[in-house]
């Protein structure tokens, strides 16, 4: 929500809905939440307290003996959008649900994820490139390939004009001078940069990054009635099916990621839930995209 549509001003807008947050998402608030997050004063929180108080009333409920508001049973949301995976994403291990709820000292409930490898990316090389980037400039990088025909690392020059990431690793989307088209080159494999020049094509031209694919999902149908249906739920399809719109620079990472180009292989299809329905459609992009 904008400020636009309520016409309060940025920083009553992000404490509203900071607010709104709290309420819903980790049981309460008080004043001290909103001059923790916010560094106002004791009184500009109460105003704020006052001012939600006032736009959604039946949201908000105080309790005198623990003197800290609490979320209605008959909450609706008015300056936020309720979203769990974002919510989730958001949580770091040790992360408490519970703050300050329970003035008895209830025990946190935590979250964690499982750890993955950080690719180590030069921060020199990451500024160089963005700046090369929002220039609209070429720029060298010493890049170690692992193709077998090039052992050692290589300048080479690029024009970079993306960044994307297929959930693992970070890639910077560039024009390679040397092969003439747009690749994908790993960031942690960037050793060095030098040596800003002319662009050799720009972001408009690159076809596969400025085109999406829908690639239409459906449970796979080896799976049983019952299967089926939770992984439609999982995956929010209607009807049996879901669209999902993808770069077509992606779909190589897409297609790895959800095991779309393996589906077929698994002696259990629970390894493998969805699959692709529009699969002609899908492998001629991905084809396209590959060259």
């Amino acid at each position: 929500m904008d400020t636009a549509s309520t016409g309060f001003r940025w920083g009553i807008e992000r404490r509203l809905e900071f607010v709104e947050f709290r309420l819903f998402w980790e049981g309460g608030i008080n004043r001290s939440d909103i001059v923790e997050q916010f560094g106002v004063s004791v009184p500009q929180a109460s105003k704020d307290l006052a001012l939600y108080q006032e736009q959604a009333p039946e949201n908000i409920r105080y309790d005198r003996s623990l003197k800290r508001y609490f979320a209605s049973d008959c909450f609706r949301p008015k300056f936020i959008e309720l979203d769990a995976t974002a919510y989730l994403e958001q949580l770091s291990p040790s992360t408490s649900l519970a703050r300050g709820v329970n003035s008895h000292g209830a025990d946190d409930v935590s979250a964690d994820r499982m750890p993955i490898p950080q690719r180590r990316i030069r921060a020199d090389v990451l500024r160089s490139l963005l700046t090369s980037a929002r220039a609209a400039q070429s720029i060298e990088i010493l890049y170690q390939s692992m193709s077998a025909n090039r052992s050692e690392p290589l300048w080479r020059r690029l024009s970079p004009h993306a960044f994307g990431s297929d959930g693992l690793r970070w890639h910077v989307r560039a024009y390679c001078h040397i092969d003439e088209k747009f690749k994908d080159f790993i960031l942690s494999r960037c050793l060095g940069t030098r040596a800003m020049g002319a662009v050799g094509k720009v972001a408009s031209e690159d076809q596969l990054w400025n085109t999406r694919f829908s690639v239409e999902l459906a449970p796979n149908p080896r799976l049983n009635k019952a299967q089926r249906e939770i992984i439609a739920q999982d995956f929010a399809m209607e009807n049996g099916r879901v669209a999902v719109p993808v770069r077509c620079a992606l779909l190589y990472y897409f297609s790895k990621r959800l095991r779309l180009d393996v589906a077929d292989r698994f002696d259990n299809p629970g390894e493998a839930p969805v699959i692709v329905k529009n699969r002609n459609e899908f492998d001629t992009a991905l084809s396209e995209a590959m060259r």
